[in-house]
């Protein structure tokens, strides 16, 4: 993510992707067959690592903004 990315825009991603696994854990309770349940497995650790990324970036984005 951009470094001068605002804290708001940050938080606006976290919520994207919170929404976006939620949509996927319902996705996955619907899911049939081996292939379809990887296929959102494999998605949702994606959004999953990206979360944590972007929670990363707003902890040093809210430290740097203390800084200030």
């Amino acid at each position: 993510m951009d470094d001068d990315a605002t804290y708001e825009e940050i938080e606006a991603r976290i919520s994207a992707v919170r929404d976006n696994i939620r949509d996927l854990i319902e996705q996955a309770s619907a899911a049939s067959g081996e292939a379809a349940e990887q296929r959102i497995a494999d998605r949702l650790s994606d959004q999953e690592a990206l979360l944590e990324r972007l929670l990363k970036e707003r902890d040093a984005a809210r430290e740097r903004s203390a800084r200030s």
